[in-house]
């Protein structure tokens, strides 16, 4: 069954996550989400993506009990494609606008980073880079991308925190780009889309990447290591007392 659901209004498609209750994130929907990316930039028709999920949760980000059955090999791959998605995401040419529809928490939060613009829904949803409070640490595009939104002092309060923030308190930081009614969210999020993607996709593109890639570049460069201290601090006997006591529903 697919996890993502899409729909297409005027040339700005949007991209829900559905997976369970919580848009938990697994290595089929990571490769899905890549091959309708890729599909979506290539189509002359579409001129922007709206990314969303489905109920309560943006995205609690992985799907912990189920990678926990993974060897440590196959979950090397799996964070390997995980860092691939989202740097492609992070370089995507045309205007990628997350609508934080609910929590958005640890890798969700990642791959809305990775995105030009995050819209948040007020109220009860919370966003958080939470890793330190269980014990994992973090990866090194994922770093430079929270940088690139946050600045230094913030980036470095969120992560040794790992506190969980409101939009209101997200948007003060720089994670969040605009808090609307949850009832407003998604006519906010295809107005900020179409306004990027609409008129000059050529220009768009083109500052984009001058943008972002010196940070891809390096983000490239201290990927590897990271994706080995993150896999080796995962399968810690600490790390996976911890890990083992959470549960996805």
């Amino acid at each position: 069954m697919s996890t993502i659901i899409q729909s297409n209004q005027s040339g700005t498609v949007t991209l829900k996550l559905s997976i369970g209750r919580v848009n938990a994130l697994e290595l089929e929907t990571i490769d899905e989400l890549e091959t309708v990316l890729k599909s979506l930039e290539n189509d002359p028709k579409v001129s922007s993506v709206v990314f969303t999920g489905e109920g309560s949760f943006f995205s609690y980000g992985f799907n912990i009990p189920m990678l926990l059955d993974y060897s440590k090999d196959e979950f090397t791959h799996f964070v390997t494609r995980f860092t691939e998605l989202y740097s492609y995401l992070f370089l995507y040419p045309k205007p990628v606008v997350a609508a934080l529809n609910g929590h958005t928490i640890a890798g969700g939060c990642i791959l809305a980073l990775a995105c030009d613009a995050r819209i948040m829904a007020s109220g009860k949803p919370r966003l958080s880079l939470n890793e330190l409070t269980f014990g994992a640490t973090f990866l090194a595009g994922a770093t430079e991308m929270l940088r690139f939104w946050a600045g230094n002092n913030h980036t470095t309060k969120i992560l040794y925190s790992g506190q969980f923030y409101s939009a209101e308190e997200s948007e003060s930081m720089g994670l969040v780009q605009h808090v609307v009614p949850p009832e407003l969210l998604m006519d906010k999020a295809y107005s900020e889309a179409r306004r990027l993607g609409e008129k000059h996709p050529e220009a768009f593109a083109s500052i984009k990447s001058l943008l972002r890639t010196p940070i891809a570049d390096s983000m490239k460069i201290y990927e590897p290591d990271s994706i080995k201290a993150f896999v080796d601090i995962w399968y810690s006997d600490t790390v996976r007392r911890t890990l083992s006591t959470i549960e996805i529903h």
